[in-house]
């Protein structure tokens, strides 16, 4: 498994309070990257292959939803662990996140500790 993780988002705030919940995980040797939009995220999806990827749903260039089903059901890469994180909470689209693959679907605001949680499972980390 991978020890990587890419966090997608547009706005630079929302990457860097990701950053900040899971740099603890820097201690166990997981590397961090960071998509700005859609284009970016597959870009590094396809070089990097993260365990994990945070991604925003509503982005430019292309969407979370277009992301996640090019990951999942295009290239076919079940090992990538998407956790979709979006202020669109409506239950058709937690739906369509799971029409497009996506492993977990969470609304914003999100709990960083629930998040740190996942990543721990998802990666495989034994905490010291």
């Amino acid at each position: 498994m991978s020890k990587k993780i890419l966090i997608t988002d547009d706005e630079p705030h929302i990457r860097l309070l990701l950053e900040q919940a899971l740099e603890d995980l820097e201690d166990y040797d997981v590397e961090f990257f960071f998509a700005e939009n859609g284009e970016v995220a597959l870009e590094i999806i396809r070089t990097e292959k993260p365990g994990l990827v945070l991604l925003d749903v509503m982005m430019p260039k292309m969407n979370g939803f277009d992301v996640c089903r090019t990951v999942k059901h295009q290239w076919g890469m079940d090992d990538v662990f998407i956790i979709m994180l979006t202020a669109k909470g409506q239950e058709y689209d937690k739906e369509k996140g799971q029409e497009v693959g996506a492993d977990l679907y969470m609304t914003k605001p999100f709990n960083p500790d629930e998040i740190m949680a996942h990543a721990i499972r998802v990666l495989d980390i034994e905490l010291d």
